[in-house]
């Protein structure tokens, strides 16, 4: 990362700065910036990039540091710098503040009048470490080549306990011309950041680069990925949902802020073949068939190449439909197993024929109460709680080790929308489900009232959280994405990319017109658990390919059945990308580095042609990562996208 030093400036002239494109992250010298501590506040709660606050003590007033940093560190600042000759009282708040707001801590030493030996400066950046450093910065002045490569080697020092400093974890280099290579070098050996002067003023310190320098030197003719105004497309999960229920309904449902994809269009078809009249357009208006005085006689149903429209198909032609049936397919869709289907639905009376697609179905549904397993996903459990409302006697269901736990949810909900009442409890960790934390549900019970009816209903589709995320990740790696319309308080369990993006360091923000921000910042490497996400997963595994450090990538297990067998994708993907990645049962870590590390040392990933496996995430996981190879990624089917998000690619290249 490129910090641009921000020293003598009102906040209007910061902001100004802020504007700028080129500069990634800012420094803002609160010793010497003439903002009241109002200011400061408005400043580092405000901004959507990266920003330091630092301020030295030079007078010796450590209360007036403590009190600005302070002010700084409680509005949000991602990172505070505090100078490690600071005195105890100061260091010890200065600490607090850090870790109680979740800033980073950099404690700094600057050697103005020379380069101490090796030894002296290893001791100087254990001794940051101690008194609570998150990262370590060290500059000393540089008279000759010998200083420069002194202060240099401190990466890949290790300890006297033979413990090696990662080098995300360091920022070292020198002052004075003789140290202005070490500025880049720096960045070169796993940096976090470096510090430049801004465009056409004075530096901090002698030897400074300025942004567009340091800026042609890091990316030289590599265009970063800047998206503004983007709006993705409606929800998937969200509107296959809702147009099954609306065919269903009783009277004329109005769907808005639709946009069209393959699985969406297969939903309104199957609507028309259950005899619901549909309009499209931005508004969807379906005229449903509710409520049934008779069964239907379909003797078969096309899901398109939809796993969930399948899935949520099976039970619900089951309710509604009499005699046998065949639910039948295309595409990847008929190489995916419905794993864990039949003995769920034979604990409701029916009897399928086929563990694939074509599947044919025989026996009405028999409501009750059964215990059935989750760990196939919760496509079919969906549907079951389509489908039991509309038998005439209640249901108990019981779900065992949950995956996917939040599309339940938004079942439920959008269920709710259509006047079906269904209750739940969870069982397991009642602290993090307090959080919200799906991890620590062990099971889940839902009580169904029989004998329901599905009524119109008027309301909009959200905004795709799945598609989103790996423009949100583009931005993240290489820039910014500003996504309007997106839901912060959404069901959909793909918003989880938000928790992972901040975990991972990236700038994250929201506007009070609708806006989710993204920035470049210092990434590091993150552990997540995708067990209740698992499209997440093609686009988090080429984030961590940036991040520095190994991370560790939760849930491969739930990839093998989805458009393409996805753990084999990924790890071939990453393979064939030169991504140092392995796999630890059920997890997959990945080893990455700083964008701006790969273009330095000569790192960057391997482009060329690439297959998609026909994957619509597959598919724009691999652009994204394009935006750290050596040459152009050329994937073989980039129409598959089409499946969930048609407009993603003319999307990704108006960012540049």
């Amino acid at each position: 990362m490129i910090c641009a030093c921000i020293h003598h400036k009102s906040l209007q002239e910061i902001l100004d700065i802020l504007e700028d494109d080129w500069v990634e992250m800012a420094e803002i010298r609160l010793d010497s910036c003439p903002l009241s501590e109002e200011e400061i506040r408005s400043l580092f709660s405000g901004s959507d990039k990266a920003l330091i606050a630092t301020c030295r003590g030079e007078d010796g007033d450590w209360n007036k540091v403590i009190r600005r940093l302070g002010a700084a560190i409680e509005a949000g600042a991602g990172f505070a710098d505090l100078e490690l000759e600071a005195p105890v009282g100061a260091s010890k708040e200065f600490r607090r503040l850090c870790r109680d707001n979740g800033c980073q801590a950099i404690r700094s030493f600057h050697d103005f009048g020379g380069t101490p030996d090796a030894g002296y400066l290893m001791q100087v950046m254990e001794r940051c470490f101690r008194y609570g450093a998150d990262i370590a910065k060290i500059v000393t002045t540089c008279y000759d080549t010998a200083d420069a490569e002194r202060i240099g080697s401190l990466y890949g020092m290790t300890t006297e306990e033979g413990i090696a400093i990662e080098p995300q974890r360091l920022i070292a280099f020198g002052m004075g011309e003789a140290g202005r290579q070490t500025r880049l070098d720096c960045l070169r050996k796993g940096s976090p950041l470096t510090y430049c002067a801004v465009d056409g003023e004075e530096g901090t310190a002698p030897g400074q680069w300025s942004v567009s320098e340091m800026y042609g030197a890091v990316y030289g003719e590599r265009d970063a990925f800047h998206g503004k105004d983007l709006k993705v497309c409606a929800s998937k999960s969200f509107a296959q949902r809702a147009i099954l229920a609306a065919a269903l309904a009783e009277g004329t449902s109005e769907l808005r802020d639709y946009s069209p994809c393959d699985d969406s269009e297969a939903a309104l078809k199957v609507a028309e073949a259950l005899g619901a009249t549909v309009t499209r357009g931005e508004t969807l208006t379906i005229k449903g068939i509710g409520p049934l005085k008779e069964k239907l006689h379909i003797p078969e149903i096309f899901s398109g190449e939809s796993g969930l429209l399948t899935r949520m198909l099976i039970p619900v032609m089951c309710a509604v439909n009499e005699g046998e049936f065949t639910v039948n397919g295309e595409k990847t869709l008929l190489k995916r197993p419905l794993g864990g289907a039949a003995d769920i639905m034979a604990s409701f009376g029916v009897l399928m024929r086929s563990d694939k697609v074509p599947v044919t179905l025989a026996g009405p549904l028999i409501p009750g109460t059964a215990e059935v397993s989750g760990k196939s996903g919760s496509q079919l459990i969906s549907g079951l709680l389509m489908a039991l409302p509309l038998c005439e006697k209640d249901s108990t269901l019981f779900v065992s080790e949950p995956k996917s736990i939040p599309y339940m949810f938004i079942t439920v909900e959008v269920l709710r929308k259509f006047g079906i009442r269904i209750s739940s409890e969870m069982e397991g960790d009642g602290e993090k489900l307090s959080e919200q934390d799906w991890s620590g549900c062990d099971s889940v019970v839902f009580k169904l009232r029989g004998g329901q009816r599905y009524k119109a209903a008027s309301f909009g589709i959200e905004a795709d959280w799945s598609a989103a995320a790996n423009l949100l990740v583009a931005g993240a790696i290489s820039g910014s994405a500003e996504i309007k319309g997106l839901d912060l308080s959404s069901l959909q369990a793909d918003l989880s990319i938000i928790d992972i993006l901040v975990d991972a360091g990236a700038s994250v923000s929201s506007t009070e017109d609708g806006y989710t921000c993204v920035r470049k910042a210092p990434l590091e490497a993150f552990e997540a658990d995708l067990n209740n996400a698992p499209d997440l997963f093609p686009i988090v595994a080429v984030l961590a390919a940036f991040c520095a450090g190994k991370s560790s990538i939760l849930g491969l297990g739930r990839l093998a059945t989805k458009e393409s067998n996805r753990a084999e994708a990924i790890t071939d993907m990453l393979t064939q990308l030169g991504v140092e990645h392995s796999v630890d049962g059920d997890a997959l870590l990945v080893s990455g580095k700083h964008l701006a590390r790969r273009i330095l040392e000569g790192s960057l990933l391997e482009g060329g042609e690439y297959t998609s496996r026909h994957d619509h995430r597959m598919a724009m996981a691999l652009k994204v990562a394009s935006l750290g190879t050596k040459s152009p990624v050329i994937i073989d089917d980039e129409a598959c996208v089409g499946k969930s998000f048609p407009g993603f690619f003319d999307l990704y290249y108006s960012a540049f």
